[in-house]
């Protein structure tokens, strides 16, 4: 019987040069070769636990292969944290959440917190990981590492950081009493026609779908003037497709369509509605026309309704992109959008694995561009302003009468 010490050496000069799977089999195959006693010894001389040696024996002797390219059966090995804390990655997320950044149309992600800070954040609230674990589940999530260029995005408020502090304030309030909280925009036009759309899709070799050469911005082509809602308490969308023009009264009437459908069904409860949007656009800040037809929803819905505007420059910090707009954008590349039947069925067949779903509606109502409103409307108009930035965060009352 072979010593200790000479197995040792032979385990020393070998077993760094195997993977694992080798290394539980080169254990097994000495162990049974040296007999009673074998599979302790070669434990010793190598290090390898009993059980792991005992697992080579039994994959040996029933002669089961593995699929290329794995070292253990499908299941094996240690559970991810995510698997004993199902909850982790929503807690992950509610510390990043507030400072998240990236590219709306991709989906990516970054956050200005290290993984060593959030790992010491977690441990405080009773989650220890370590900050290798946070950098894998962050990436698992969406988020990734980017360096400074891109960070650095020009001329930058004094209190933008104060003003996304006090959105996810305003919003987790209202999310624990149970009143809705929307995110809004408007997405990206789009071109009806059989024109190329961004983006690969599987297809059979030399089947491509084959689209118009030009895509030539000609006012006789139509548009397609996609409103988007995200309810951030239950994980939905709601898709508004606009054919004429993007104002202030076809983002009202999205968000109407919205309560009116399903809004009040989800929230029968509910005493205000808070919406979180863009400074600009046709939902911007400073918009008579938003605030007016804003005025008029708050009187039919017969609650307050409060807006909260991201500052200037910082759209992609809207939930709305990266939780909704981003994944439509992922359904449909490289499908052309021939129609606005098409646009719609494609939108609403929009599904992720966290369980979004989304609605989708064609509105062919006619949207006056250039509709003022005057100063003796605007009196009429309940606003009050908050006492931090006032002009990105106000509440519309509703009037005992229209």
């Amino acid at each position: 019987m072979k010593s200790d010490t000479v197995l040792q050496r032979k385990f020393a000069d070998l077993l760094p040069m195997l993977d694992e799977r080798a290394r539980r089999l080169v254990a097994a195959v000495e162990a049974r070769a040296l007999g009673y006693g074998g599979v302790s010894i070669v434990s010793r001389a190598s290090g390898i636990s009993r059980r792991t040696i005992h697992a080579g024996l039994h994959e040996i002797e029933s002669g089961r292969t593995l699929p290329e390219g794995r070292i253990r059966k499908p299941g094996g090995g240690r559970k991810s944290l995510v698997v004993h804390d199902p909850e982790l990655p929503k807690k992950l997320e509610s510390l990043v959440e507030p400072l998240a950044r990236g590219d709306p149309e991709s989906s990516l992600r970054w956050t200005c917190k290290s993984t060593r800070r959030l790992s010491d954040e977690l441990a405080a609230k009773g989650t220890k990981i370590s900050h290798t674990v946070v950098g894998e589940v962050l990436h698992a999530m969406g988020y990734s590492l980017q360096g400074n260029r891109k960070t650095k995005e020009g001329r930058q408020h004094p209190d933008r950081n104060a003003q996304f502090e006090h959105i996810d304030a305003q919003a987790t309030k209202e999310m624990r009493v149970r009143n809705p909280v929307i995110s809004v925009d408007t997405k990206k036009k789009e071109l009806v026609g059989n024109y190329k759309n961004n983006g690969e899709k599987w297809c059979p070799k030399g089947k491509a779908p084959q689209v118009n050469g030009h895509d030539f911005p000609d006012p006789e082509v139509p548009r397609a003037h996609p409103y988007g809602l995200y309810d951030l308490a239950n994980n939905t969308g709601w898709i508004n497709i606009g054919t004429d023009h993007d104002t202030a009264a076809f983002a009202v009437a999205s968000i109407r369509g919205w309560w009116k459908s399903i809004g009040r069904r989800l929230y029968p409860q509910a005493q205000s509605l808070l919406i979180t949007a863009d400074a600009g656009g046709s939902n911007g800040a400073r918009l008579r026309l938003w605030k007016w037809e804003l005025q008029h929803l708050a009187d039919d819905a017969g609650i307050p309704i409060s807006v909260c505007h991201f500052p200037p420059g910082t759209s992609k910090w809207n939930k709305i992109e990266h939780r909704l707009f981003s994944f439509i954008s992922r359904n449909w590349r490289g499908e052309p959008l021939v129609s606005y039947e098409t646009i719609v069925k494609l939108i609403a067949a929009t599904r992720t694995q966290t369980g979004l779903r989304v609605i989708c509606k064609l509105d062919k109502r006619k949207y006056r561009l250039g509709r003022k409103i005057t100063d003796e409307q605007m009196a009429q108009i309940r606003l009050t302003r908050d006492v931090f930035h006032g002009d990105w965060n106000y509440t519309i009352h509703p009037r005992t009468s229209s």
